[in-house]
């Protein structure tokens, strides 16, 4: 088994457990992005007050089910997303350096080659590797944002009556086809584009910093401290975009032109805060969200490693002249 498929799968696996714990902040954060969309902030109703307030009326209404809703899909989503952001990360950055370095592509095992850092390289694989996984996971996506706008109690936006993903995904697909299955794929690219050029960097920037400066091991502790840095940088940029993403996807016929105008209308019509609803509900996703994938994703990788050591018999020299 490669390292890139290790990767993938690590990083699908931890990206799953992660998404299970934060799923409900995810469904309030879209639910406040989606209240009083194109409506002056003095006429705008407030149904969801906040993180909390959001949890709680939710809960009170609609249950479990109703934090819960899309649940299938996220876990579609993320196993995509997260497994090519993980999975192919680390393949492009090594082939950018052997580019960089030597002129050639094909020394990407060299040690030095791969450990090599550069910030601008960096960026480019965690944009690239993101981007590509956004764009295989769009439809999933696109049915999960719909599936939580819903609401029988306190509807905001734009309501998808789906029976399930499956349903979403062959109603869309009856009515629009293809192209409809792919509705708001830019701006999610872009989102994701955004958020994957700092998450990595970022989780490396730190734990390489934590370790020179404070003489931290490669521990719980360390993953843990890193990953929170990159999760809030993350949220700060990601967000804006992420909103564009949420009314570009929930949208019924074409009330917006594309990710550029929406972004337009909604800064004249609601102001420029309000490609920030639902911040502190993403951050109270995506903080715990990156923490897991990215901790979770270290300790999967040790185990992979372990299992592909024993299973291919790979000599004790060998493996300390890989480490």
């Amino acid at each position: 088994m490669s390292t890139t498929i290790g990767s993938f799968i690590a990083g699908g696996i931890a990206a799953c457990g992660a998404v299970t714990v934060t799923h409900s902040f995810e469904t309030v954060k879209i639910r406040l992005q989606l209240q009083g969309e194109l409506q002056a902030k003095k006429d705008a109703p407030k149904l969801y007050r906040g993180v909390l307030h959001g949890v709680r009326v939710i809960y009170t209404n609609e249950g479990m089910k109703g934090l819960l809703r899309g649940l299938s899909c996220a876990y579609i989503y993320q196993m995509t997303l997260n497994g090519c952001r993980l999975g192919f990360y680390d393949p492009i950055r090594r082939h950018l350096n052997s580019l960089a370095l030597d002129r050639d592509l094909s020394h990407t095992q060299d040690p030095r080659i791969k450990s090599y850092q550069s910030l601008p390289i960096n960026i480019f694989s965690g944009a690239t590797s993101g981007i590509l996984g956004a764009a295989a996971g769009s439809p999933f996506f696109l049915v999960k944002t719909r599936l939580q706008s819903y609401s029988p109690f306190l509807p905001v936006g734009t309501q998808h009556k789906y029976k399930n993903a499956w349903d979403g995904l062959g109603q869309i697909y009856r009515a629009e086809g293809i192209r409809g299955l792919y509705r708001g794929v830019v701006p999610a690219m872009i989102r994701t584009g955004f958020g994957s050029s700092v998450q990595l960097p970022t989780y490396f920037l730190a734990k390489r910093q934590l370790q020179k400066h404070f003489a931290m091991p490669d521990s719980a502790a360390l993953h843990l401290l890193s990953s929170s840095a990159s999760g809030f940088v993350v949220c700060v940029v990601m967000h804006p975009p992420d909103t564009v993403m949420s009314r570009m996807y929930n949208q019924t016929g074409n009330l917006y032109s594309g990710a550029f105008d929406c972004l337009y209308r909604t800064v004249k019509t609601e102001g420029i805060f309000a490609v920030y609803k639902g911040f502190f509900a993403h951050l109270a996703r995506i903080l715990p969200h990156t923490i897991l994938t990215l901790s979770l994703a270290e300790q999967t990788m040790k185990y992979m490693r372990r299992f592909e050591e024993s299973a291919l018999g790979i000599p004790d020299k060998l493996k300390a002249q890989a480490a």
